[in-house]
């Protein structure tokens, strides 16, 4: 047994001290991953790695920011993006919103239990961008803080991924490096069965255990709080939909907590005792802002005048102009004051519709049948939509003040070629006609080019954090690579192990995998693991299908830190994380599975 180089003695000594402030959280995270880089850019600039066939210690430290990997996620955010604001996944997260307002318990299980399955066939990112922001709607819609959520889902995505040989790119990279060293190619379904027993063991600490051990999002409840008055214009795909009845009508209202106050004709007279409804009526209601949204969007209605709206597309909004919705307190000295929406002429002064009215413990008169027509007060809430430069004209002039940023309006024309892109995306990807980040880089290209994702917006997508974290990730991968830490490592485990019985030998074997991908890439672990675990079974004339297979599960155990695989930087800044969250939640479920999935191939091939 050799002793490490100075190169791989100095990668292990960073990859350590690295991990122990990324763990602390003491300083920011992105400014610890630009200082990774720093460091080993300016420690292999003064001790270069030397041989011809050696990488440059700029190359090393600075490749990840040119890296397919970073290229893949910063297009699977665009991709995710254009989901959102196209509105592409209303219809999925409405249907979900449903079973999880009926139970958040069996909502977490049903969405566990999809995004696994889904994971077997699919490449883990694609799955966890399809889910991310139904989840991030979910904690608006039903208050499921993110936080809560993100975590566990993505590693049932993890877990499900690493079932079949396509599941992930790491399986096939593990499959393939075995049969290139003499061990028969082992087919799509090969494992299965093991993965999916050791699934059912992680499923319960995953459902009802992890959630518990991750910090509720803070967020902010005032405006759940605030009941605004709106108006619903039925239109004629209302009553084709749900007819004239008055009463098909409340119900969806209340199937969205929404409640009915009058139903109204369009001037303002009462429908009276015939509860018949035709299109141009209007509905006066109370709700919460997004609990509105979602109701008139089921009743195929509008929150505002489609006469005004249609008016201001055609001759104030700009062209595809983005909406946002807001909330606007109204100031002592606003000149809004003792006007109403009519006398006001907010849409033809400003180019905004006002959607939403609120005032504080205070019923509007009954005499009132028309919103446009309440004065306003001062303190008096406006819930209005319209371009972002709009909003802010408005608010200028007349003395606003924002109570809620402003929430951004779904394109839902965009919807189905947004859905057409990300699908073309995921089946290319699935496929594997070519790799995931061309895959993603066509699909935002599409994105942008088609107007689901705008260019000026780009930013919205992007995190920074994540981008820099990515970068460090793969340097400090490489890093452990080209000094030949990793190799020393797997060289000093198979040294150790050629005295222990095969099933010691298997439980090590995934988790010294486990240990590498969670300290710097599952592309790494699969590279160093794989001929280990070969070349450990021909030493001790073991099969060495049951050692190949514990690298392969232990490549994919990667919960316990954030740097072990892209899904768990995408949720980073989603759910709010920090760098001990992973730690501490991730770390019981390796432990779990490393455990269960050793016993289970000692159970298989009777070692």
């Amino acid at each position: 047994m050799y002793l490490p180089s100075l190169h791989a003695f100095g990668a292990i000594l960073l990859a350590v001290v690295a991990f122990w402030y990324f763990a602390r959280s003491k300083l920011r995270i992105e400014i610890l991953s630009l200082v990774l880089i720093a460091a080993v850019a300016l420690l292999l600039y003064v001790f270069p790695i030397e041989g011809e066939a050696a990488a440059s210690g700029l190359e090393i430290a600075f490749g990840g920011f040119g890296h397919q990997a970073l290229i893949a996620i910063c297009c699977l955010m665009i991709l995710g993006r254009g989901l959102v604001t196209t509105g592409a996944l209303e219809p999925t997260a409405r249907a979900l919103t449903q079973l999880w307002r009926f139970s958040r318990v069996m909502g977490l299980l049903f969405t566990l239990v999809l995004a696994g399955l889904m994971s077997m066939v699919v490449n883990d990112t694609p799955v966890l961008v399809l889910v991310l922001p139904l989840l991030l709607n979910l904690g608006l819609r039903v208050g499921a803080p993110p936080s809560q959520t993100l975590m566990p889902v993505n590693c049932a995505i993890l877990i499900g991924g690493m079932a079949t040989t396509i599941g992930t790119s790491t399986n096939l990279l593990v499959v393939s490096i075995a049969a290139d060293m003499g061990m028969p190619r082992l087919g799509v379904f090969a494992f299965t069965d093991i993965a999916l027993l050791a699934a059912l063991v992680a499923l319960p600490y995953l459902w009802l255990i992890m959630p518990r051990l991750l910090p509720a999002t803070v967020t902010d409840t005032a405006h759940d709080e605030r009941l605004f008055q709106a108006a619903v214009h039925v239109s004629a795909e209302s009553i084709v939909a749900y007819g004239p009845d008055l009463s098909a009508y409340r119900e969806v209202l209340q199937k969205h907590h929404v409640e009915l106050v009058a139903a109204v004709g369009p001037l303002g007279e009462a429908r009276g005792d015939t509860r018949s409804l035709i299109a141009g009526d209007i509905l006066r209601v109370r709700g919460a802002p997004e609990h509105l949204r979602e109701a008139s969007e089921a009743l195929k209605a509008s929150l505002a005048n489609p006469a005004v709206v249609q008016h201001l597309r055609a001759f104030v909004w700009e062209r595809n102009a983005d909406l946002v919705i807001a909330e606007l307190a109204i100031g002592a000295e606003s000149a809004l004051i003792d006007q109403s929406i009519r006398t006001a002429q907010i849409g033809d002064r400003y180019g905004v519709v006002v959607i939403g009215f609120y005032r504080s413990g205070h019923v509007f008169r009954d005499d009132t049948r028309l919103l446009r027509d309440e004065p306003f007060s001062v303190g008096d809430i406006l819930l209005v939509q319209g371009p972002q430069d709009r909003l802010r004209r408005l608010q200028i002039a007349e003395g606003a003040l924002v109570l809620e940023g402003a929430a951004e309006m779904p394109r839902t024309t965009k919807a189905p070629l947004a859905l057409a892109i990300f699908a073309g995306v995921v089946t290319v990807a699935a496929l594997q006609i070519v790799p995931i980040a061309i895959a993603a880089l066509g699909g935002a290209i599409a994105m942008l080019a088609t107007g689901c994702v705008r260019f000026d917006k780009i930013g919205r997508a992007l995190s920074g954090e994540v981008i820099v974290l990515v970068a460090a990730s793969i340097a400090l991968g490489r890093a452990l690579l080209e000094t030949g830490a990793a190799a020393w490592l797997g060289t000093l485990l198979a040294f150790v192990l050629q005295a222990f019985p095969l099933p010691v030998m298997v439980g090590a074997m995934m988790a010294f995998a486990a240990l590498l991908t969670n300290f710097s890439s599952n592309t790494a672990a699969a590279a160093v693991g794989t001929p280990i675990a070969v070349s450990l079974a021909q030493q001790v004339g073991a099969p060495a299908e049951p050692m190949v297979l514990a690298v392969l599960f232990g490549c994919n155990l990667c919960f316990a830190t954030p740097i072990a695989y892209q899904t768990n930087i995408l949720i980073m800044s989603a759910g709010g994380y920090e760098f001990r969250d992973y730690v501490r939640a991730g770390t019981p479920l390796v432990l779990l599975m490393i455990v269960t999935l050793s016993a289970l191939l000692v159970w298989k091939y009777a070692l």
